[in-house]
């Protein structure tokens, strides 16, 4: 299932088929799927990522990249507010 609407560039697709794959190069080729998204729910496409690769029967439960799917999904779903007037030193 390479080059569709849920993995346009087919990313994911290879980085589940190179050998010796490391955690990082996943963490990597996840940020450039993730940039190369144009719309919809983000969570809900590392979900349907995670049944085509892991649950419909191709059992890489125990890959690099399913890893780094799954953090995707226990990630936050608004970047957080840091700094700002309450961050700066009062004096």
């Amino acid at each position: 299932m390479k080059g569709d609407a849920l993995d346009p560039k087919g990313l994911i697709y290879e980085a589940y088929r190179i050998d010796g794959i490391s955690e990082a190069e996943c963490r990597s080729i996840f940020l450039d799927w993730a940039l190369s998204v144009t719309e919809g729910d983000m969570r809900a496409m590392i979900a349907a990522l995670l049944d085509r690769y892991v649950v419909e029967g191709h059992g890489e439960e125990d890959h690099p990249m399913t890893r780094v799917l799954r953090a995707g999904l226990d990630g936050p779903v608004t970047p957080r507010r840091r700094g700002g007037h309450r961050a700066r030193p009062r004096g």
